[in-house]
């Protein structure tokens, strides 16, 4: 079974801050899979913790977030 974080788990497992998440939920480079009716909370899984792992690489070989977002904008394109 896959599991569920929030945006906090997200932070301190990816070593990234909230403020930078919600960065990159804003401008697309993340996700959500859903939020809580009551709460309104963000709910994210393990592809978020992948997918910003290949963000934190990316940003390590100095590629502008703009160059990120099309490398994964590309990777995940279905294959014909």
């Amino acid at each position: 079974m896959e599991k569920i974080y929030l945006i906090k788990d997200l932070a301190r497992m990816s070593g990234q801050t909230v403020y930078t998440l919600k960065y990159y939920l804003n401008i697309g480079l993340i996700k959500e899979i859903g939020r809580s009716p009551e709460t309104n909370f963000r709910y994210f899984d393990d592809g978020t913790i992948e997918r910003l792992k290949k963000i934190r690489e990316l940003r390590r070989e100095n590629k502008s977030i703009a160059e990120i977002k099309e490398i994964l904008e590309f990777s995940t394109r279905p294959t014909a």
